[in-house]
């Protein structure tokens, strides 16, 4: 129980200081887990992360279920999700609750401003990703069709779609950088192969499940956790992509107003701790359907539970996995289609639903610059769009 313990501690005290993304709580776990704690070496944790990016769902919080797999068994993959997940969470609920008690609140300039915000952290996301997963004419291509196919069909089967397309062209057409593998023993994780291939089972039987979960016919509590469902298992490069994917599967349905989704995202920037967390916010209260704490929970667990099964499952067997080439074409492809899924998201809902006016506009201009220019962390820019928000646009 002590490396339990040791491991929830550690990742509390993340959870409640690592504000700046994905990227960020990455350093953060190099800094703390190989430098100072010593509990992987540099090699092992880039043959982590390296899985990771190549998995769906959020890699930074992947990589703490792995390190958390690797110093004490699946337990400990648990306990650092639960410490790096739960301060988020809290403070998402914390939100929820506040803007279901005060329905009025949302009508405030502040409110606003949280929105506006959202325009510029998610234009900064599209940009990163571009430079980073599609910065060659053909991925760039990819990206835009991906976008095009999304914009015109706004519907999640045709994010699928678009996910499907990008595969399908790395695999014919792109030819992926070598990779210098690492050497098998590098990554000792202490869970049986016999478990991890139990694991997949479960992931692909989760998947094979889904469109049955999601027909009309099935209780409204099913619907709506296969949608987090869905979401978990498709969000490919980042905790932004989980901005169009819920979107598509809450907003549309009615189970929640594209005002308060989009207020929630942008509360969610100025939050230390995975972009995962907003899950917490968006089941508190859905009209009708999930509920309270109960309901927060079971969205948060839902939306994480494919990458639990995913780094539990394929952690043991990185090994091998990493020297197959078509996947990792594939991965390119995929990976190109993801920013231009966010980058149609950047248009509807955020940018329809933020920008209203010339105000606005400049709003978001001023927090775009203060994030790419003078690199001035999310959860400041957020704060000061609220702030202004609440001063200029109520």
């Amino acid at each position: 129980m002590t490396g339990l313990r040791q491991v929830f501690v550690q990742f509390l005290v993340l959870g409640l200081t690592s504000f700046g993304g994905p990227v960020a709580h990455l350093g953060y776990f190099h800094e703390r887990f190989v430098q100072r704690e010593r509990w992987i070496t540099a090699e092992a944790y880039a043959d982590l992360v390296g899985l990771c990016q190549l998995l769906p769902g959020p890699s930074s919080s992947q990589v703490g279920m792995g390190l958390g797999l690797i110093r004490a068994g699946w337990l400990g993959g648990l306990a650092a999700w639960a410490g790096f997940t739960l301060p988020s969470a809290v403070l998402m609920v914390l939100a929820a609750s506040l803007l279901s008690a005060y329905p009025t609140w949302i009508e405030g300039g502040w409110v606003h401003g949280l929105m506006v915000a959202a325009v510029a952290v998610v234009a900064q996301a599209v940009l990163g990703l571009q430079r980073k997963l599609a910065p060659d004419r053909r991925r760039a291509s990819v990206m835009v069709a991906a976008a095009v196919l999304v914009l015109f069909v706004p519907r999640v089967w045709a994010q699928l779609l678009a996910l499907l397309f990008g595969g399908l062209v790395g695999l014919c057409v792109l030819t992926p950088p070598e990779l210098e593998l690492s050497a098998p023993e590098r990554l000792v994780v202490p869970l049986r192969r016999s478990v991890a291939v139990v694991l997949l089972g479960v992931a692909v039987l989760l998947l094979v499940a889904l469109p049955w979960m999601t027909a009309e016919a099935r209780p409204l509590l099913l619907q709506q956790l296969s949608g987090f469902l869905r979401t978990g298992a498709l969000v490919f490069g980042g905790g932004h992509v989980v901005l169009p994917l819920l979107e598509q599967a809450l907003v549309p349905n009615g189970w929640i107003d594209l005002q308060r989704f989009l207020a929630g995202y942008g509360a969610a920037q100025a939050l230390p701790g995975p972009m995962f967390s907003f899950a917490a916010f968006l089941g508190f209260d859905l009209q009708p359907g999930l509920q309270g704490i109960a309901g927060s929970a079971m969205a948060l667990l839902t939306l994480f539970l494919p990458s639990f099964l995913l780094i539990g499952g394929l952690l043991p067997l990185w090994s091998d996995l990493g020297r197959l080439a078509p996947m990792r074409r594939a991965l390119l492809g995929i990976n190109a289609s993801v920013v231009g899924i966010l980058l149609a998201a950047l248009f509807q809902p955020v940018w329809q639903a933020g920008i209203r006016g010339g105000a606005e506009f400049g709003l978001a201009l001023v927090a775009f610059v203060l994030l790419v220019s003078w690199r001035q962390p999310a959860w400041l820019v957020v704060l000061f769009c609220a702030g202004v928000g609440g001063l200029t646009l109520a």
